[in-house]
């Protein structure tokens, strides 16, 4: 069986050597029903297609490094799974680039692009990771590139991810909506799209409702459970501490709600919590997290599916593709304390 080859695949599926090589190399110009057919035949002999020899005749590496700032958070690991299934579907290896959120680390692994190791990238980070000039237009200056989840500040690349605005404007408008007045937020980092964005959403949805939107309640966290700790503890040192706090990530709020356990506090009866992302153990957690749900999945899905339209030579236009977010309720919020 492994020394079977597409002629091989072609005739136990009864179809034609091209059509295989499509299947492989171009999957969108093949009829379901043919793709079903090879790939039940593809999975019965265990064939896989032989990369190398055919980056010899296309100049291809059969690559995609996926650059991602910290492949070890939870909300990262359902878009990898998604990724790793539509690039092996299609023919392809996925590089995992860990880059720690070090700007170095970044650029090392967009080289295996430059360098033709790579045949193009999905980034999940919100720098460019290649030398630009800025004077000239952005989008023939990069090489096939989607950017997923964080939002790099460009239209003339490929987005997707939710409108964090809009899903941070709807969890704030839901405390208010069970009467919480003084809700806090525990953001990320200033200097990342995504916290921004959230930001606008929380104000927006407190000043609407004619609440006064105080600096002192909003204390800026780094995106992990450690720094969900260090900042309820300081939201637990004002004079008038918060009824609620919305925390922009699962793993802040994870870590909130561990300290504000630990000091005696109720939740919600005392200061309810509400996290973002929808990890997949937010609802496992005791009390279960009131999170903002992001089709993580599907994130990673529309992510690779638009990369490997543009390295089949298809047209992507450049732009924010807008997932739909949800809000989870779960047993962390309730009623604003009297």
């Amino acid at each position: 069986m492994a020394n079977l080859g597409i002629k091989d695949i072609a005739a136990l599926a009864k179809v034609s050597p091209a059509t295989v090589s499509r299947v492989f190399s171009s999957p969108d110009l093949v009829s379901k029903k043919t793709l079903d057919k090879v790939k039940k035949v593809v999975d019965e002999v265990g064939y896989r297609p032989n990369r190398m020899g055919a980056s010899l005749r296309t100049r291809k590496s059969g690559n995609i490094v996926a650059i991602i700032p910290d492949i070890t958070k939870p909300v990262n690991a359902g878009i990898i799974r998604a990724i790793e299934q539509g690039a092996q579907s299609a023919g392809y290896s996925v590089l995992l680039g860990d880059t720690q959120g070090l700007e170095e680390r970044e650029q090392h692994y967009a080289d295996l692009v430059s360098h033709g190791q790579a045949d193009g990238v999905l980034l999940f980070g919100s720098r460019i990771p290649f030398k630009v000039d800025e004077s000239l237009p952005l989008g023939p200056q990069l090489p096939p590139l989607v950017n997923g989840n964080e939002g790099i500040e460009s239209d003339e690349i490929v987005k997707v991810a939710v409108d964090n605005e809009a899903a941070a404007k709807a969890a704030v408008n839901y405390l208010i909506s069970i009467g919480h007045k003084r809700i806090a937020a525990i953001t990320g980092p200033s200097d990342v799209p995504s916290s921004r964005k959230r930001t606008k959403g929380y104000k927006s949805a407190l000043i609407e409702a004619g609440i006064e939107v105080e600096d002192v309640l909003q204390i800026e966290g780094e995106y992990d459970v450690k720094s969900g700790v260090d900042c309820a503890q300081k939201l637990l040192l004002l004079r008038q501490r918060p009824t609620a706090i919305f925390c922009f990530n699962d793993d802040m709020a994870i870590g909130a709600m561990q300290f504000l356990q630990q000091q005696g506090f109720k939740i919600p009866e005392d200061i309810s919590v509400m996290g973002f992302d929808d990890i997949n153990y937010a609802e496992y957690v005791t009390p279960s997290l009131s999170t903002v749900h992001q089709p993580l999945q599907e994130i990673g899905t529309a992510c690779i599916n638009l990369l490997l339209k543009q390295l089949n030579g298809e047209k992507v236009e450049p732009g924010s593709q807008y997932l739909p977010f949800s809000l989870k309720i779960r047993n962390s919020t309730g009623v604003a304390p009297k």
